[in-house]
């Protein structure tokens, strides 16, 4: 079983879009059963979910502990976990980055974003697990999404493929559903079908 952990300090960087998103796109590609653990007090992953008519991906909570439920889904056959965590530094959140086989970073190309990003690297670096970038809500040829990609890649690696402003993945989440399945054929499709082929090409996960 492989683990995902979404992290960022800053709020409103994209970490449950993500997360439900390439769930979603992981058990289309076939890395299923999915589970996803949602550790925000603000529970937007777990309210996506409850809004949801499929029965995949799976919602698990936490018991006893991230280690036990982790094991504990491992058990049940569980391939891949997404963990959707809070902005703020909590034992969940820290228990998460420590499980984590990838730690992935949302941010949003804008200055708050940048200076908030020190945090959630400093957070992983003491870990030490491989962590990747997540441009999301790029607006289209805006010099700062250039400027936003030089200033992370000092950190570590970047997604090539970046979210970008979409009203099709709010619109989407709010049925329960994610922008690919809404319209299968739409631009957000092939940019979440590129954000999960580069995620699992760094868990080693066939795409």
């Amino acid at each position: 079983m492989q683990i995902i952990t979404m992290a960022s300090r800053k709020g409103g960087a994209g970490k449950t879009t993500l997360s439900c998103h390439l769930a979603v796109e992981a058990e289309r590609c076939g890395q299923g059963p999915v589970a996803i653990i949602d550790t925000d007090d603000m529970a937007g992953l777990t309210k996506w979910w409850h809004a949801r008519s499929a029965e995949t991906p799976v919602l698990a909570a936490v018991e006893g502990g991230m280690s036990a439920t982790l094991k504990g889904l491992e058990a049940a056959g569980f391939r891949l976990v997404i963990i959707d965590t809070p902005p703020a530094l909590t034992q969940d959140v820290t228990d998460a980055v420590l499980a984590a086989d990838l730690v992935l970073v949302p941010v949003q190309p804008s200055p708050d974003d940048l200076r908030a990003v020190g945090e959630t690297v400093s957070l992983v670096q003491q870990a030490k697990k491989p962590t990747a970038f997540a441009l999301n809500r790029v607006k289209k040829r805006v010099r700062l999404t250039a400027e936003a990609a030089v200033a992370l890649s000092q950190y570590g690696s970047i997604a090539p493929s970046m979210i970008h402003d979409r009203t099709d993945y709010a619109g989407a989440k709010t049925a329960g559903l994610t922008a690919p399945e809404v319209d299968p054929s739409g631009p957000a499709a092939g940019e979440v079908a590129a954000l999960w082929a580069y995620v699992a090409s760094r868990l080693g996960a066939p795409r």
